[in-house]
């Protein structure tokens, strides 16, 4: 029995058969000189780390249940010159989760909303933040049905618990029955506890009108504009562009179609020619962590560069 052989249960004991993915080439690396004994170690447990963090990151957007996969690398912030680009980006380093402070963005149909709304939420769980998105009317459902089978309390933490809860398109469908109270509860649970995401399409007065009782539209009202952030954006509909902006997109050139080289080159500069992906061994498996990596940003800085 060969002494990797004897590692195998060991590993799986202690939780660390990941290591197995780069044992090979971590070996490799030291037999032919490139890495000295404590480099071995170091790299190997690097590599761990590495997986799980990436293992991590993948449950957390799983989690968030995002409609899309949106970021801010794909807003063209260029189409309506009223969206404030600098307060965007404010928001994307997350000061408001961290505060647990709310972000209200107001607008028409189609100017960009849900997009910036998810691309926050993408952006906490890079930093490791918890995160879950529902649209308004998904989320009543969702309540009123856990009222009948009994497991309204548990549904109701899916909401509260998350370090951001992005609510989408709240006011399109009226708020019934129950609505209106399972709506305050979110928002008395999260206050200064967490932070909240909303997108409407209504002015901030008419979302108070939605809860249909005065004094429960302004205990909720408090709640949710103390300390917030408020965006509104004017312009025209992504979906539905005006023929000048339609025409100018298609005279556009459209941008190269990323290959593999790329992202290889790319993640060379980026992480170094030592920081291979754990656990990767194909060199198309290899391309697509980094795809996956280059795509959603680190989580240390924010970046606006097109494809």
């Amino acid at each position: 029995m060969s002494p990797i052989d004897e590692l195998v249960p060991a590993l799986k004991k202690l939780r660390l058969s990941g290591v197995l993915d780069t044992l090979e080439l971590r070996r490799d690396q030291a037999v032919d000189g490139d890495s000295s004994y404590e480099e071995f170690p170091l790299r190997l447990l690097t590599d761990e780390v590495e997986r799980c963090d990436s293992k991590l990151l993948m449950q957390r957007i799983r989690k968030a249940n995002f409609e899309h996969r949106k970021t801010l690398d794909d807003f063209d912030f260029h189409f309506n010159p009223s969206v404030p680009k600098n307060k965007v980006i404010d928001l994307a380093t997350l000061g408001f989760v961290r505060e647990h402070r709310n972000v209200l963005l107001a607008g028409k149909s189609g100017v960009g909303k849900s997009h910036i709304a998810q691309a926050l939420g993408h952006r906490a769980c890079l930093q490791g933040y918890k995160v879950i998105y529902a649209s308004a009317n998904d989320m009543m459902q969702q309540l009123r049905a856990a009222r009948g089978d009994g497991t309204y309390d548990r549904r109701l933490l899916k909401f509260t618990a998350p370090d951001l809860h992005i609510i989408d398109d709240i006011g399109l469908h009226p708020l019934k029955h129950e609505a209106p109270f399972d709506l305050y509860e979110i928002i008395r649970q999260r206050y200064q506890r967490g932070a909240i995401v909303m997108t409407s399409n209504r002015d901030l007065a008419e979302v108070g009108e939605l809860f249909g009782d005065e004094l429960l539209a302004s205990a909720a009202m408090d709640h949710l504009l103390d300390a917030a952030h408020i965006i509104t954006i004017e312009g025209d509909s992504f979906r539905n562009p005006p023929k000048n902006k339609r025409d100018a997109k298609k005279k556009a050139v459209k941008p190269r179609r990323r290959s593999n080289d790329d992202f290889e080159h790319a993640a060379h500069d980026h992480f170094g020619p030592s920081r291979e992906p754990p656990g990767v061994h194909s060199r198309s498996t290899r391309c697509e962590h980094w795809r996956f990596a280059i795509t959603l940003g680190r989580p240390a800085a924010v970046s606006l560069a097109g494809p």
